[in-house]
């Protein structure tokens, strides 16, 4: 008995709510005229206000410019291309990067733990493609390290392992 009343009782509440939501959304419809163009003339109604809090300036048509503005996009990166070789390294180490624009460029190596092992290179550089080689000289130890590259504010790390 409970569980028939329970689903009548909510079937009818569920039927109730679609009939009150269809009426609900119909109150406010327009209905429309068969000739609108004497509707809106004969309603002065017709201009709706700003729900906006304050009023907005009156639009302008803008002017066309023909200075040039350079722009820095953030997604314009100062180094890219950053290659390694050859990789594993025996004796030297080659590394070559583009740089887009002039900066201060430090090449570091680091070890697992993120210690400074070695300065390679710290220098301001000009815009272009740069290539560096640095001689170890049984400077390291076997092992895996990091050669961290620096310019600016952006860094690039590749995993190198030295044999």
């Amino acid at each position: 008995m409970r569980q028939k009343f329970t689903y009548s009782y909510s079937l009818t509440l569920l039927i109730a709510a679609a009939i009150w939501m269809s009426f609900a959304f119909t109150i406010n419809v327009p209905v429309v005229k068969a000739d609108t163009t004497t509707y809106f003339l004969l309603n002065k109604k017709n201009k709706k206000k700003s729900t906006l809090p304050f009023a907005l300036p009156p639009i302008k048509p803008g002017t066309i410019s023909s200075v040039k503005v350079n722009v820095i996009h953030p997604d314009d990166k100062l180094i890219y291309n950053v290659e390694v070789y050859p990789n594993p390294i025996t004796d030297q180490i080659n590394l070559k990067y583009i740089i887009s624009r002039n900066s201060n460029v430090n090449i570091k190596i680091m070890d697992i733990l993120g210690n400074e092992v070695v300065t390679m290179f710290s220098q301001r550089v000009e815009p272009g493609e740069r290539s560096f080689s640095y001689s170890l000289n049984n400077k390291l130890s076997k092992g895996f390290y990091f050669i961290r590259v620096v310019a600016g504010t952006e860094s690039v790390i590749k995993r190198i392992s030295i044999l």
